[in-house]
């Protein structure tokens, strides 16, 4: 197994980047190799500095250039082939690596995944899945967080049907609970497009739907998948991430709210794309970085992407 991780994408790349893979290299199973792309003598250099002239399952990809996390996603990806994140997706495509992981711009990473790998054939729009705990032990997958921002039902019931797959196959749970997110628990309740959403979750036989919750309900062990649209799912995804920042700076320390942490998991998949594709927060740290590339290993051990297009088609 091969991950691929741009070195060069982030607020405190390379540096954090190649501390954290390095952690991971100590930690990830043996068969698994982790390709670190970018500028390549500023990477050996760093892992020189770290003692790490030579690791076994470490391996470098030269790419010059680097997208900036302000850039414009389509125009920068064409403008810059040889950007970490362009050769990252060109690996992927062509099957040398069996994931590619970005801290960088999450546009462009979002754009490369359309462009190079593609939507699965019936996906309606891929979309972006975050991990929200649940005070009964474990994490809820929720989509999307943000890379569709508006909607249509039959959208967010697809949404349904993706998330339950992943969540069966990379968590292992056997009928993973499908909720929406609603300003309400009853049926009738919500926007035109949550009410219609809901009966086209209700009635898809393939998940376990089992209704609606409100907000207060986010952590409450109530779902295994959480639907929304991304931009509702952003929002209450980074609130919850904030609970832990507060409870830090006031001195609060608890396990449950430690899982809020960014760190925790440390990336967010692209699902519905022909591929693994897992992007990171800018601000990660080498400790987000390492859970990230676990991640990756999960996922790619799961096979979760080709369940998903078995089911499609």
């Amino acid at each position: 197994m091969r991950i691929a991780v741009d070195a060069m994408g982030g607020d405190f790349a390379p540096d954090a980047i190649v501390e954290g893979v390095l952690m991971a290299a100590a930690e990830v199973p043996e068969q698994v190799t982790i390709v670190l792309v970018g500028k390549q003598a500023t990477i050996q250099a760093l892992l020189n500095a770290h003692g790490a002239e030579s690791v076994a399952n470490i391996e470098l990809v030269n790419a010059d250039d680097v997208i900036g996390m302000s850039e414009h996603p389509t125009k920068a990806l064409s403008q810059k082939p040889n950007s970490s994140i362009g050769v990252g997706f060109k690996l992927l495509k062509e099957k040398n690596v069996n994931a590619f992981c970005s801290a960088g711009n999450t546009g462009a990473m979002h754009v490369g995944a359309l462009f190079s790998i593609k939507s699965i054939e019936g996906v309606l729009r891929p979309c972006i899945a975050g991990f929200v705990p649940q005070i009964t032990g474990g994490y809820a997958v929720m989509l999307d967080i943000g890379a569709n921002a508006d909607c249509k039902p039959e959208m967010m019931a697809q949404f349904g049907e993706i998330g339950s797959i992943y969540a069966q196959y990379t968590f292992g749970i056997e009928r993973p609970r499908v909720v929406l997110m609603n300003i309400g628990s009853e049926e009738q309740k919500g926007s035109l497009v949550a009410q219609a959403a809901h009966q086209l979750l209700k009635d898809n036989r393939r998940i376990n739907f089992v209704g609606n919750i409100e907000g207060g309900d986010f952590f409450a062990g109530k779902a295994d998948v959480i639907v929304t649209d991304g931009f509702t799912g952003n929002t209450m995804f980074k609130l919850g991430e904030s609970f832990y920042r507060m409870a830090e700076q006031r001195g609060i320390h608890d396990d449950f709210l430690d899982k809020t942490n960014y760190e925790s998991v440390g990336g967010s998949p692209i699902l519905g794309v022909n591929g693994n594709v897992i992007i990171a927060h800018g601000i990660s740290s080498p400790l987000a970085i390492k859970n990230m590339i676990s991640l990756a290993v999960r996922q790619v051990e799961s096979n979760a992407y080709t369940k998903i297009a078995q089911a499609l088609n």
